[in-house]
């Protein structure tokens, strides 16, 4: 993290965690700090930021990003998941089921091809880092996606927009599969059934998503979602549980 120091006209580097650390000024003008993670709150380094904002920030002052957006699609990702999932259903002879239920709680950071998105986006948290409390990072959100083209679907991506809105000229990147390549990639969340899907069916449900409760560090996530045509007739329904450590 970088705080922005207006003090005698020099740049000062302080050693140590923001918490323990105590700085040579009351209040700072700016924070400057890089704490994205996967699925973007993994590692839960906002927190970090948040102590800052609360002690030190001046009122008015600004934060670098300042606006984050979560989403999630649908993907088509057959080989992939017969590579990591299914492959345990035969294993030289062997039924390896146990190994397949660890295998589809843990999510897949991976990069996934633009390409197997098989629906709309469905935004189902947005996070001002100006207001934003540690509370308000364990949550449960609504999403809902519409498919785009008759295929099926193997899983569930998520991935994260951040903006820079404070600044002269706005600056924005996304994490998403259509977009550049990042080092956060994007998160598989992989269905135990594959769902048939046509053209106008809806993938709704809720998503929540809390830091693990042995290590903060990690999350656990849950994804209740029900697949509906275009008769809204529900076609199939799952709950999934995810620890993302």
């Amino acid at each position: 993290m970088i705080l922005i120091l207006k003090w005698h006209a020099e740049i000062v580097l302080l050693k140590g965690k923001m918490e323990e650390v105590q700085l040579p000024v009351d209040t700072v003008d700016i924070i400057i700090s890089e704490w994205m993670g996967y699925f973007l709150l993994y590692e839960s380094m906002l927190d970090t930021v948040l102590y800052a904002r609360d002690r030190y920030l001046v009122r008015g002052g600004l934060i670098f990003p300042d606006r984050a957006t979560m989403l999630l699609v649908g993907i088509e990702d057959a080989e992939y998941k017969e590579q990591k999932i299914n492959f345990w259903d035969d294993v030289y002879g062997f039924t390896m089921n146990a190994i397949k239920e660890v295998a589809l709680k843990e999510p897949l950071v991976d990069v996934v091809d633009g390409e197997s998105v098989a629906t709309t986006p469905a935004v189902f948290k947005e996070i001002d880092i100006n207001t934003v409390t540690k509370a308000d990072l364990a949550f449960m959100s609504e999403f809902s996606m519409t498919v785009t083209r008759s295929d099926h679907i193997h899983a569930l991506l998520g991935y994260f927009d951040i903006t820079f809105s404070a600044c002269h000229k706005p600056v924005f990147f996304s994490t998403g599969p259509a977009d550049r390549y990042t080092h956060w990639k994007q998160t598989v969340f992989y269905l135990k059934n594959d769902l048939i899907a046509t053209a106008g069916d809806v993938i709704k449900g809720k998503l929540s998503c809390k830091p693990n409760a042995r290590n903060p560090r990690d999350l656990d996530i849950s994804i209740d979602y029900v697949h509906v045509n275009s008769q809204d007739q529900a076609v199939s329904a799952d709950k999934l549980d995810f620890l993302m450590c």
